[in-house]
């Protein structure tokens, strides 16, 4: 996690106390999804996931603040890489599967593609991306993949 300081965590606190309409001290799907910058992400769930470390199906403050660490300007390159890897590593093994590869792209393109296209796309993905030859992306592969974009960037919000 990164530290923010007090400022940020005030900030923070606010924004979770909006959020948790309901004042249970967590914040639920519904009430996440009430956002639009998350209602409106193909990857919602996924994000909501991942915020969700506990698998308690609620997110608390502690929770909150983790998550949003790696969208900081003050996170660095591998917390945002870590997070990235996250959406993709469904059942938090520590690798991607095709089939979690497929399922969160099905979730970017909708019907946009056929199945049989994804799958093609996913299986090359794979393909090129696995070094070692076991089928599945590990973290290590999954950095390699993405070095030169510029994740920093993409993954960084000017405030929470």
């Amino acid at each position: 996690m990164v530290l923010v300081d007090r400022d940020e965590v005030d900030r923070l606190r606010k924004r979770f106390m909006k959020l948790d309409k309901d004042n249970s001290g967590t914040i639920e799907r519904d009430e996440f999804l009430s956002l639009p910058q998350i209602s409106s992400n193909p990857l919602a769930t996924r994000m909501i996931a991942i915020f969700d470390e506990d698998g308690g199906g609620d997110v608390d403050f502690q929770e909150f603040v983790s998550g949003l660490s790696a969208f900081s300007s003050k996170g660095n390159k591998e917390q945002k890489l870590r997070f990235a890897f996250k959406v993709y590593d469904i059942d938090r093994d520590g690798f991607i599967s095709n089939g979690e590869l497929f399922i969160v792209l099905k979730m970017m393109v909708g019907s946009n593609l056929k199945d049989q296209q994804l799958q093609q796309i996913v299986d090359k993905t794979i393909m090129e991306a696995d070094l070692d030859n076991d089928g599945k992306i590990s973290f290590d592969e999954f950095t390699k993949m993405v070095e030169n974009t510029d994740v920093s960037m993409s993954m960084t919000l000017d405030q929470f």
